[in-house]
């Protein structure tokens, strides 16, 4: 089957691997050709995902706006989405660099190591937990120091390696190591408690 590419986005055949289980690439072409429905077909698809890693890279207080910020972005970069990987990894990309992108414009000076846990000494520990006082581990992830949890969300919850959050954050490797080794003592020692 021959498929001719709109504006910018490459069109997947049957020779160039393993189809697609989603659409996201056929939604992205009718979006750039400006269908403002298939780009709301992938909001929507989307928007849960991006949502979550706004809540943890930020706050839950600015992801709102954090997200919007990001599917904004998205429909005046959707000329850039090649097709060569899935739509829902070229978002997800495109939100961690805003993500980051917005701590920085805000002015936000946070710590990228602190000498002491009181952030999550403040958390009251739960020592039985049961269905109904299940550990609000959301809540421990967000009392961790700043670099430590963008680290932890960004190695252990959304599987990037040291070398990326690295390049995305500005440091080296070492650092990211250290910072996830930090915040998983943290939150070792938190619930131990």
């Amino acid at each position: 089957m021959q498929t001719t590419p709109i504006r910018g986005v490459r069109a997947v055949s049957s020779t160039a691997g393993p189809a697609r289980p989603d659409s996201d690439i056929t939604e992205a072409a009718l979006a750039v050709a400006g269908d403002e429905s298939a780009f709301e077909r992938l909001y929507r698809k989307h928007v849960n995902r991006i949502h979550a890693l706004a809540c943890r890279m930020l706050s839950r207080d600015e992801a709102d706006e954090a997200t919007q910020d990001v599917f904004v972005r998205a429909w005046r970069k959707l000329g850039s989405f090649r097709g060569e990987a899935a739509f829902g990894t070229w978002l997800h990309r495109l939100a961690v660099n805003e993500l980051l992108g917005r701590r920085k414009a805000l002015g936000i000076q946070r710590e990228r190591y602190t000498a002491d846990d009181r952030p999550l000494e403040l958390m009251p520990a739960k020592r039985h937990v049961s269905v109904e006082h299940t550990l609000d581990f959301e809540a421990a992830i967000e009392r961790l120091p700043d670099g430590a949890r963008q680290v932890f969300v960004l190695h252990d919850v959304e599987g990037y390696r040291h070398e990326e959050i690295a390049e995305m954050m500005g440091t080296v490797a070492g650092t990211s190591k250290s910072q996830l080794h930090r915040a998983r003592m943290a939150l070792r020692q938190h619930l131990d408690r």
